[in-house]
């Protein structure tokens, strides 16, 4: 799909009053197109984040925590198989024994994705049981985990969920389980102004709670208290790879975490996954946690065992880190190699929805093959979001006979709530569902597939609007000539972009002089630009561009054989 290229409004008060505070003048113009209003938005020191006190149950938490590691007893950590509930588990972990708790008394289970599918359910809380815990703490699930954690319950243990999905939904409005202790900022009832923080966040904050209410015991006072800062690097990857929006909140999060790579302050995992992608950590940054490290750690989710990755980031021996590094960049390639195969017959599939040039796109894509990998169909769905700009889901069979769901959106189209309307719509249809606003995952029986197709059609033609079905891409305007140097991209490289807060896309019209197919997917262009001779690449584009043509496309640094040139990545042309 061609896309409309649309340049961000610029507040001139804002950027003026930006750059007299001594903002970078290309800075302040790009902050203030992303909602920064004054110099305060942009301070990332610490005492800058929000209170835990704001977050509702964190003092609860706090209290159950301190009084499990008074009493010595076991802590079992519920995890999910994502980066973000890996680092949250290695948040938990790390944390509670800076905090004073028994490493012995510590303990975690992973659920297999294609065994146990996800959340706390009554067969995790069985494997749990193995451990003999007496307090079980879910990171990054637990808020729809109603049955797992009645059966928790029943069995006596205490239940502390941690997590930053959104609730189920009820008859009689928002259901929650019937744990011990709940902290999310989607509950209702929360303060906390950050609704978009990641489950790596939530926990860290429970911890955040859990060495204020220590100080208060008096195991410690401000002076001499464990710096739960050592923790910030895992809180920042989790942050980026989850894609969770880059709120003001997050940006400090992930600013402490890359400052802390940067100087060499990592955990060996960390440092030991920059090495594995060929990335340096003197130069972290957050495109590195969302395309190199983060991918590795969720390969091993997807294709094998997330207890690899948990290993990784929890141990503090750099070779044994080194070597699981490595097994994940070797599962990461093969992850690589799956999705290739899935997004080929996708597109067999689209074919077939769409014969010719004259078919019209479908509101949504539902897509399902036999041969689907359960564990790569969330990545085929954004590949397929991005190539058509409609809501996908990608269904595969699971162990079970199950159909498993994993589905991305558009803006302007809330994938939960959607399916919540299909729900309702069509009761049954749906075994399972949840997520967010822009990532979803469901469970069908293999008879109904063609009903849930059917059904969030409709919803999705309901709602959106002709206007939401063009691809927009949101462009930053020209580069001014100055500016078209290498310490521009420094200085953008410094700062921290994401989900909420994209990076710079700039845009100009150039003349091509030169294109060719590098690798076979890529073109590799020259072009004249402003006057001036310039190097492009547009991976994953294989179709020739016409003699003049509008482009978007960030500034970046090509480096080979030790010389650095600058390079334009085109992100899309008009």
């Amino acid at each position: 799909m061609i896309p409309t290229l649309k340049v961000r409004d610029v507040p001139p008060r804002a950027a003026f009053a930006l750059e007299q505070a001594g903002v970078h003048p290309l800075l302040a113009r790009l902050f203030a197109a992303r909602g920064v209003r004054n110099s305060d938005d942009l301070d990332d020191g610490l005492a800058r984040l929000l209170p835990p006190s704001t977050l509702k149950g964190s003092a609860e938490a706090a209290r159950l925590l301190a009084d499990a590691i008074d009493g010595r007893q076991r802590i079992c950590i519920v995890a999910d198989y994502d980066c973000d509930g890996a680092t949250a588990c290695a948040v938990a972990l790390r944390g509670l024994v800076m905090l004073g708790a028994d490493n012995s008394a510590l303990t975690h289970v992973v659920p297999d994705r294609q065994v146990h599918g996800y959340g706390l359910t009554p067969t995790i809380v069985d494997l749990a049981m193995a451990l003999r815990p007496d307090v079980l703490v879910t990171v990054d699930n637990g808020i729809a985990s109603d049955a797992g954690v009645a059966h928790a319950r029943a069995l006596g243990l205490q239940v502390l969920i941690t997590d930053h999905h959104l609730p189920a939904a009820g008859a009689h409005g928002v259901r929650l389980p019937d744990a011990n202790v709940i902290v999310n900022p989607s509950q209702p009832g929360c303060g906390f102004v950050s609704k978009a923080l990641a489950g790596v966040g939530v926990m860290f904050y429970v911890l955040l709670a859990l060495r204020a209410e220590l100080r208060q015991r008096g195991r410690f006072d401000a002076t001499n208290q464990p710096k739960l800062d050592a923790l910030l690097d895992l809180v920042a990857l989790g942050t980026v790879a989850d894609v969770v929006k880059l709120d003001e909140n997050n940006r400090r999060l992930v600013a402490q975490g890359l400052k802390r790579i940067r100087a060499g302050r990592m955990q060996p995992g960390v440092a030991a996954l920059f090495a594995a992608a060929g990335r340096s950590a003197q130069r972290a940054s957050a495109f590195d946690f969302g395309f190199a490290l983060g991918p590795r750690i969720n390969a091993a989710g997807r294709l094998s065992d997330m207890s690899l990755g948990i290993e990784c980031l929890l141990t503090d021996d750099a070779t044994r880190a080194a070597e699981l590094a490595a097994q994940l960049d070797a599962i990461n390639r093969e992850r690589r190699e799956v999705e290739a195969g899935m997004r080929d017959q996708a597109a067999v599939l689209l074919d077939r929805l769409m014969p010719d040039a004259d078919s019209a796109t479908p509101p949504a894509l539902v897509l399902y093959d036999a041969d689907f990998h359960e564990g790569v169909v969330g990545i085929v769905a954004g590949r397929m979001k991005d190539r058509l700009h409609r809501p996908t889901f990608v269904f595969a069979r699971g162990s079970d006979g199950l159909l498993k769901g994993s589905g991305r959106s558009i803006p302007g189209f809330h994938l939960r709530d959607a399916l919540d309307l299909v729900s309702k719509r069509h009761p049954g249809v749906l075994k399972k569902f949840g997520g967010h606003a822009m990532a979803a995952g469901c469970t069908v029986d293999e008879a109904d597939f063609a009903t849930f197709d059917g059904a969030l059609q409709q919803v999705a033609a309901d709602w959106l609007q002709p206007e939401a079905l063009t691809r927009t891409v949101a462009t930053d305007g020209p580069l001014a000539i100055e500016y078209f140097c290498i310490d521009t991209v420094t200085r953008i490289d410094a700062q921290v972009w994401g989900q909420g807060f994209e990076a710079p896309v700039f845009c100009d019209e150039v003349e091509i002089l030169q294109q060719r197919l590098v690798g076979e997917k890529h073109m590799k262009l020259r072009v004249r630009h402003q006057g001036q001779l310039r190097d492009a690449i547009w991976f994953g584009h294989a179709e020739p561009l016409p003699q003049r043509v509008r482009l978007a496309y960030r500034l970046n640094l090509d480096e080979f054989q030790g010389q650095q040139r600058l390079q334009m990545v085109v992100e899309a042309a008009e």
